[in-house]
């Protein structure tokens, strides 16, 4: 049987399924990397928001101004327990946020010239639908957490309202629903961002960098995080303490943590997964000329702009 099997791949080479697969089938190949390295990413990811901090601040300003917005509603509708979620749930949320930043510190990385514009370039990427797609998973996660914060408080207080901010530090500090609501929440939270940890570690920057699918890009994190879980718990700690400083005041210091996280976590990406020499970069849609308005009914008709003979 063994001959005739040996025959047959010899006659038939096409019809004889290959057991053995490629190198690059594997996926992307990982490092070990060190704490050391960690800081290394923060070090360049400072230098590359130093290089660009209006761009950056650009992009984010949408943050803090969310910030804002959802602070004043959870204080108008006496929901004062879901600030803490909301604003953890910047965790979550953040690596998709990042993709005009990852853009930047990959022309830096070139040395070629950054811009806002040039930020904007990411739209354009041929794995973009990709990008939205795991974002879209993300927000998922995000409002899931939000729900599941609020079933939390509910399940330790009732649906009773709070008077401001001082009752509700008193509930949540001196009683024991307000221990049980700490626990539990900061358990939960725990698990969710964990979650968007492994899944987004390094997944955005490998789809923008290598036009990998979403599957693939997730995939690659989990390695990541698998081969490498002491570093990148200390990096979700990391970026737990900046994002929780960056709430201070008012929200508005995101507008300095989100550019530097996303910076530093495509340094990160550098130094988790070894570069590919062969790899070519699928170049991104030609841009189309606009053409002015008044153009328009020259364009519609034609035989407008014909002269008699």
């Amino acid at each position: 049987m063994a001959r005739e099997l040996a025959t047959m791949a010899t006659l038939y080479p096409g019809n004889v399924p290959t057991m053995a697969q490629p190198a690059e089938a594997a996926g992307p190949v990982i490092r070990t990397i060190q704490l050391s390295d960690l800081h290394d990413a923060l070090k360049r990811g400072w230098e590359d928001f130093k290089a660009v901090p209006s761009h950056a601040i650009i992009l984010c300003v949408i943050y803090p101004v969310l910030g804002l917005v959802l602070a004043r509603v959870v204080m108008g509708y006496s929901v004062l327990p879901l600030l803490f979620p909301l604003a953890a749930g910047f965790a979550l949320i953040g690596p998709f946020a990042a993709l005009g930043l990852y853009e930047l510190s990959s022309r830096r990385e070139r040395h070629e010239e950054a811009s806002a514009w040039d930020a904007m370039e990411v739209l354009r990427s041929p794995s973009f639908g990709a990008m939205l797609g795991l974002g879209t998973l993300l927000l998922a996660l995000f409002v899931t957490w939000v729900a599941t914060a609020q079933a939390i408080y509910v399940a330790a207080f009732g649906y009773e309202g709070v008077t401001g901010i001082s009752d509700f530090v008193t509930r949540v500090l001196t009683t024991q629903q307000g221990w049980w609501l700490i626990v539990v929440g900061c358990g939960t939270g725990f698990l969710f961002a964990l979650a968007a940890l492994c899944i987004s570690a390094v997944s955005f920057p490998l789809m923008l960098d290598r036009h990998a699918g979403a599957f693939e890009a997730m995939v690659t994190s989990l390695r990541v995080v698998a081969k490498n879980p002491v570093p990148m718990a200390a990096w979700g700690l990391i970026v737990a303490v900046l994002l929780a400083l960056g709430t201070i005041p008012a929200f508005l210091g995101l507008a300095v943590v989100i550019p530097l996280l996303g910076h530093a976590t495509w340094h990160l990406y550098r130094k988790a997964i070894v570069s590919d020499p062969d790899a070519r970069p699928v170049p991104p849609p030609p841009h189309r000329p606009r053409k002015p308005a008044a153009d328009f009914p020259a364009n519609l008709f034609p035989w407008r702009n014909r002269t008699d003979a």
